[in-house]
Order: structure tokens, then sequence, then C-alpha cells
């Protein structure tokens, strides 16, 4: 194709103009915002907020960016192996699971490396504009229009202007269809806050405590939260809440709430110093755009990121989803399909990737009281399977090694229900007594 456009540089939009690159003669990225080399200027709320990388993600970004790891170690980024990445459930260390590595990181600090490496491709520009339209003629894309005025001629457009995306408006207004929305209501909040590291937590890089089965029958057994050691020798702590007990920005309340959590958090409460702010942030519902469900959709027309589905952010899942769907459209773009016909192949094996992350997430989000469904077949049996293998993965590392493969998005969820794998869980769990 001669030209691609994306719309909107955000981690979504980088990763689509890294993989078009390859098959188009010039990517035109447009971001509304005036973004600095260290990535501040973004107008996006939730990027000061913690971010996880899955090793999904992470094993991704290295696909996509060859070395980018070791230059984003470079600029103060840790990465944790092994003892160094510490899950817990309901306060209790989890099993070691084979492989662990996860990278420790702020978000500014990744989009800057990404940036700074789609920004190096010589096919690339980024232009400070808004999408503010599409251009279709015979049935596919032709172009984007910005709200400066000026139309880019465009064969290939790609949606990454995140949940707020107007993409249905605009083909509503061109006489074509919305595609079809998915929401669960989850009214979640999360604050991060900053501290100074030193050598308090020894090798630590992650901590992650998350409520499992037994705060069913012990509630408050203990606060979710996580902390990644980040650039800058510092520690960022999240801490997550639903409804009534979402977390705000005073910070004696957030180190009571570090204090209530697990052990990790509760030393870098006590001996770290708190610098700068608590920022909060709300996130009301996961939404998820079906555009494989559409009857007809105009030629030369992706979508990815938070535009096409956004899931609840506890689970770290969507920086992963968002190369996932990059390596959607370099499949579908690589298969032969013809780039200027409807996108039907990429749609497809997108929505592959979006059902496993939005099957494991609103599962857990129903065990919540105040979620209220809509509820998928089996809900009741699929709960109970997932808190026995919740409880084993807690005490057998073969059975977490599959369990965090699932949640990591290197396997998908069906690999929670192979019989080998639940028979080991039970044997388990009747060793030390627990339930089956």
């Amino acid at each position: 194709m001669k030209r691609a456009v994306v719309m909107g540089g955000s981690y979504a939009g980088l990763f689509a103009a890294r993989v078009l690159s390859d098959f188009a003669e010039e990517v035109v990225v447009l971001e509304p915002d005036d973004i600095g080399g260290d990535g501040s200027g973004s107008r996006v709320p939730q990027r000061r907020q913690l971010h996880a990388l899955l090793a999904q993600g992470h094993s991704q970004l290295e696909r996509w960016f060859p070395g980018v790891t070791a230059e984003l170690v470079a600029d103060g980024a840790r990465m944790g192996e092994g003892d160094d990445v510490r899950f817990y459930v309901d306060g209790r260390l989890k099993a070691p699971a084979d492989g662990q590595r996860m990278l420790g990181a702020s978000r500014p600090l990744l989009d800057a490396g990404v940036r700074r490496r789609v920004g190096a491709l010589p096919n690339v520009r980024i232009v400070r504009a808004q999408a503010r339209g599409l251009v279709l003629d015979g049935g596919r894309v032709r172009g984007v229009t910005t709200a400066e005025g000026e139309v880019v001629d465009a064969g290939f457009a790609v949606d990454a202007t995140g949940r707020s995306s107007r993409l249905g408006h605009w083909l509503e207004d061109a006489g074509w269809e919305r595609a079809p929305v998915g929401r669960m209501r989850i009214d979640l909040g999360y604050a991060t806050a900053s501290f100074r590291r030193g050598d308090e937590l020894g090798t630590t890089v992650i901590a992650h405590s998350t409520p499992g089965p037994q705060s069913d029958y012990q509630p408050g057994l203990t606060e979710p939260g996580a902390l990644a050691a980040v650039e800058g020798d510092r520690w960022s702590v999240v801490l997550a809440g639903y409804a009534d007990h979402r977390p705000g920005t005073d910070p004696a309340d957030f180190l009571a709430r570090m204090r209530r959590c697990v052990e990790p958090l509760r030393t870098v409460a006590d001996v770290c110093e708190m610098t700068g702010e608590v920022d909060a942030f709300r996130f009301t519902e996961s939404v998820r755009r079906d555009y494989a469900r559409l009857g007809r959709l105009p030629g030369g027309l992706a979508v990815v990121g938070d535009a096409l589905a956004s899931v609840n952010p506890v689970y770290g899942q969507g920086l992963t989803l968002a190369a996932l769907q990059a390596n959607s459209l370099a499949a579908h773009l690589r298969s032969g399909a013809a780039w200027h016909e409807p996108a039907w192949g990429y749609f497809r094996r997108a929505e592959v990737v979006v059902d496993a992350a939005w099957q494991l997430s609103t599962t857990a989000d129903l065990a919540q009281p105040h979620v209220t469904g809509p509820y998928p077949p089996g809900y009741r049996l699929l709960r109970w399977a997932g808190d026995r293998l919740t409880e084993a993965s807690v005490l057998d590392s073969a059975v977490n090694t599959t369990y965090t493969n699932v949640l990591n998005l290197i396997e998908h969820p069906r690999a929670l229900t192979r019989p080998a794998l639940l028979l080991r869980a039970a044997r388990v769990l009747l060793a030390s007594g627990g339930r089956v």
C-alpha cells in the first residue's frame, strides 16, 4: 500500500505503525498531544498509574523492537526473574512458576522507548494532529480528516484512539453499521504513588497481591495491590478497590491501605519516603466492540487497543493485548489478503485474543458482589474450578506455571481445563487437606 494512517499515537497505535511499516511505503501516525521524548505531554490520565507488562507482552515488545529491553534497562528499568517476581493470593506467596520474568518500568518510560524506535523507522512519520473522521468511497477507506481541516490520503487506516473512539459514529454518518458493544460494569478505582527505593526488599522487582477464594469467607483478608521497581530508584505502588472501597488521593489513607497488604508493600510503607502526590483513577466498565459480527465493513480499516477492547486494568492485560492485536494485523497482511478489502481476517484473529482476555477478566470480576453480569454459560462451574486451581497454584509449581502462563496470555484459558492439570490440582489440595 502507498500510505497507511494510524489514528492515535498510543502504545497500541505505535505497535500498529511498526507492523504497517513492513507493508506500506509510508505510515503516518496522527497524535494530537505534543508528547516529548520522555513521554511527557500526554493527556491520558491513567498513564501515570502503574502498568504491568505481562510476560507475553514483554516477549512481543522484544520481538517487534529487538534490543529495546536493554535500552529500557539502561534508562533505569529493572528486569525481574525467578524470585525477583512475587505473586500473592489471600496474603500467601504462590509457588514458583517456571520461566517467570517481568520488566519493572513506568508507562512513560515504556512509551518513550517504543515511540523512539517507531520514530526512527525511515518510512514512519508522527504528526501532531487529531483525527476527526474517515473519507470513505467505493466501499473502502480513502483518507482521514483532521481537526485542523486537512485530509490525509490513505489506503489503509487504523483506529487507535482509545476508549473514547468515535469510529462508530463516523461509520453511521457514512451509512455503515456501528459495531455491537459488550459491556460489564465493574466500578473499579485504583491509585498509584511513588516511593524512594533502596535495598529494603533486596532484589525484588515485582510484588503483586490479589484476593482469592479465602477472601470469600474472610473479608478484608488482605488489600489488593502491587509494586514495581522502576526507573529513578523508585517504587511505584498501585492499590485497587471496587465500589465503596475505591482508594482516593489521601496519602495517609494510601499508607494505611499499604500496611494492610502483603509484606513487601507494608515494608515500603514503613521505611520508604513517598514522593509526589497520589494519583487516582476510576474505571467504570469493561467494553468491547465486536467488528467481526458486522455484516459489512469498509475495506482498509482496522481497530486496535482500547478502541477495540478495554478490560479491567487490574489484570494488566491492556499493553499485551495491543501487542497481540499487532500480531493479528501482521498475520492478516501476510496472509495475502488484499489490504484494500474488508479486514475480516484481522478482526477474526483479534477476536480470539480479545475473547481470551475478556473471559479471564470478566469471570474474575463476577466474583465481586456488586457486579451483576452478564454471566457466561456455566459460570458457577467455571468459578468453582477456578477457585480450586487458584488454591492449588499457591502450593504447587506445576499448577502455578500453567496458571501463570494463562494469566500472562502465553496460553489460552482452555489450558486450565486440561484433565491432567485438574487431576494434579485435586491431588495437591487433597494432600494439603484443602477443599476439592
